[in-house]
C-alpha cells in the first residue's frame, strides 16, 4: 500500500513547518503548502518533503493545488493549519481590513481547501481498500488547527475570536456531515504557542510586543509540541477519533489566566 501522504497548509513557518518535519521523521510523504515559495524550497531541501506554493485565499490557487495532488499521488490526511491573527483592538475600534483578513485565512481558506481535497481523500480510501489483501476498509483524516481563542472569548480577541469560533463551528458541522464515512475530523486547539511569526503578525511586526506575551512564562508551548500532538492524533488506530484536543502549557490555566514565574507546589 506504500507510504501515506499528508498535506499540510501554512507550512512555511511555525506549527506548519514543524508538522512537515514531524511527519517526515515518522516516514510519511508530505506536501507542504504556503504562499512563500522560498521558505517552502528551503523546507523541501531540509526534509525531503514535496511543496506547493499557493495563496489559499485565491480559488484558482486552491484548484491548482487540487490538480497537482490528484496527479501526483494519494491524499490520506489533510492538516488545515494556515491561519493567523491581527491586532488586539476592541470590536468597536478594530480594523475591518484586519477582520476580513482573519476571516479569509482562518475560515474561508479552510473551507476552500477542505472542499477541494475531500474527493481526493475519498479516492485514497477507495484505492487503499481495494488494494488491501484483507478487504479491510481504509480511512482518512482531516485535522483542523483552531485555537483556544475559538472556545473562549477574551478582551482584545475581537476578530480572531470570531474567526476561530467560526473555524470550530465549521469543524463540528463537517464531522456531522461526514458521519458514516471512514474520515476522522480532528480539531487541535492550541493555547499559548511561542513561534517566530504569529506574534509579529498580530502586533504589526513589533518584536517587543510579540515577546511580551511570553515574559516569565515557564515553558510556553513551541511549534514542535503541537506538531507532535497532530501526529499522535493521526497515528491512533483508525477507529479512534479525537474530536477536540485543547493543548496548552502547564503555566496556562485558561485563555486569560497565565502563571508568570516559577511553577512551585503550594506549601
Amino acid at each position: 500500500m506504500g507510504k501515506k501522504r499528508v498535506v499540510v497548509t501554512g507550512a512555511s513557518s511555525g506549527i506548519g513547518a514543524a508538522t512537515v518535519r514531524t511527519f517526515r521523521e515518522h516516514g510519511w510523504d508530505v506536501v507542504g503548502v504556503a504562499r512563500r515559495a522560498d521558505r517552502l524550497e528551503a523546507l523541501a531541501q531540509e526534509t525531503g518533503a514535496a511543496v506547493f506554493a499557493a495563496d489559499l485565499t485565491v480559488q484558482a490557487d486552491v484548484d491548482a493545488l487540487r490538480d497537482y495532488l490528484a496527479a501526483s499521488g494519494p491524499v490520506n490526511a489533510l492538516v488545515n493549519n494556515a491561519g493567523g491573527a491581527k491586532g488586539l483592538d476592541s470590536v468597536e475600534a478594530g480594523s475591518i481590513d484586519d477582520w476580513a483578513w482573519m476571516y479569509e485565512i482562518n475560515v474561508l481558506a479552510l473551507k476552500r481547501v477542505t472542499t477541494a481535497l475531500l474527493p481526493l481523500l475519498r479516492a485514497s480510501i477507495a484505492a487503499a481498500t481495494d488494494a488491501a489483501a484483507t478487504g479491510a476498509a481504509a480511512s482518512a483524516d482531516i485535522v483542523n488547527i483552531t485555537s483556544t481563542a475559538g472556545h473562549t472569548a477574551y478582551i482584545g480577541g475581537g476578530g480572531y475570536n470570531a474567526a476561530k469560533f467560526a473555524a470550530h463551528a465549521l469543524t463540528e458541522v463537517l464531522r456531522l456531515e461526514l458521519s458514516g464515512e471512514p474520515i476522522r475530523v480532528i480539531e487541535i486547539a492550541p493555547g499559548m504557542v511561542q513561534t517566530d511569526e504569529f506574534g509579529l503578525v498580530r502586533f504589526g511586526g513589533d518584536p517587543e510586543k510579540a515577546a511580551a506575551a511570553y515574559t516569565n512564562v515557564v515553558h510556553p508551548l513551541v511549534a514542535d509540541d503541537v506538531a507532535a500532538t497532530i501526529l499522535a492524533a493521526v497515528e491512533l488506530p483508525a477507529h479512534v477519533n479525537l474530536d477536540l484536543v485543547v493543548v496548552k502549557p502547564v503555566a496556562q490555566a485558561s485563555t486569560t489566566l497565565v502563571a508568570r514565574g516559577p511553577l512551585l507546589p503550594r506549601v
